[in-house]
């Protein structure tokens, strides 16, 4: 299975968004065998105006953007991570989903993310509110797929080890992480947190993010890589747009969990225990 992180600079408009997707992904159709694609936050719709988030959801299973992104992964035969897409909520706001596609097109899982990003950041953007447009959601996923056992994750999750720790006890080999890093917090923090969380649970993670400046001026980092269960880097972009790569091996992981065990060693500090009593 080889491992692929698309990294890009989306606009507002689907359309325009599909195009450039299709385009870097065209060096997939020469390489055969297994693969599986993420795609960055919001990689559809991404700081267009106000109330587009809400104006573009879908129900889940129907509409014109999953047709579309059920299509690319038909055409370029993988299992495509589309991180995310805005899904109805019953309270007028949106979920951010991260829709996951088998080779043949087929919805085989669907995250809705869950930590929200709601901060402030030194930056030309300023205030973030995620909450005003997006609603949390509140089950984790991992799915059954040819790479593994799959845990979705995005963005702002990173930042919140017990989710990646959950994924790893239901068996994730490999976490997804769509993201929309800003400049200022990823400059600072991404590759540290993102080595952090696949060696404390050995695992893979594939880390797609969004990159450049933005339809209504938002900075984001872009640096999409990859990172394997020892917290090695095997590829990673700089700020361009394109695809980060490398090959999932079942093997690594089995061989660092067999000699460093450190999941089977977790034990809740005694004050926990204390209070589950």
């Amino acid at each position: 299975m080889q491992l692929y992180a698309l990294q890009c600079c989306s606009l507002a408009q689907p359309q325009e968004n599909l195009g450039q997707l299709r385009q870097l992904m065209q060096p997939l159709l020469a390489q055969p065998g297994p693969k599986l694609v993420v795609l960055p936050e919001c990689a559809l719709c991404f700081d267009g105006p106000t109330g587009q988030w809400q104006a573009l959801a879908e129900p889940l299973g129907q509409g014109p953007m999953q047709q579309a992104l059920s299509q690319l992964a038909m055409e370029f035969s993988c299992i495509l991570v589309a991180g995310t897409v805005p899904i109805q909520a019953d309270d007028g706001r949106a979920y951010a989903a991260s829709l996951v596609f088998d080779d043949q097109g087929r919805r085989i899982g669907h995250y809705n993310k869950i930590h929200l990003f709601d901060v402030d950041v030194d930056d030309a953007t300023g205030r973030y509110r995620e909450s005003d447009t997006t609603c949390p959601g509140e089950h984790i996923e991992v799915i059954d797929t040819a790479a593994g056992r799959i845990g979705v994750a995005v963005c702002y999750d990173l930042r919140f080890p017990e989710l990646f720790r959950a994924l790893a006890a239901e068996g994730a080999d490999v976490v997804v992480v769509p993201s929309a890093f800003t400049h200022k917090t990823g400059e600072a923090h991404w590759r540290a947190l993102l080595q952090t969380r696949a060696l404390e649970n050995q695992l893979y993670l594939v880390a797609a993010n969004q990159t450049g400046t933005h339809a209504r001026g938002r900075q984001t980092w872009g640096h999409s890589m990859i990172v394997d269960p020892w917290g090695q880097v095997l590829d990673e972009l700089a700020q361009q747009p394109g695809l980060a790569t490398a090959r999932f091996d079942q093997q690594r992981i089995t061989e660092i969990r067999r000699a460093m065990p450190v999941l089977n060693h977790i034990r809740l500090p005694l004050g926990v225990r204390e209070r589950k009593k």
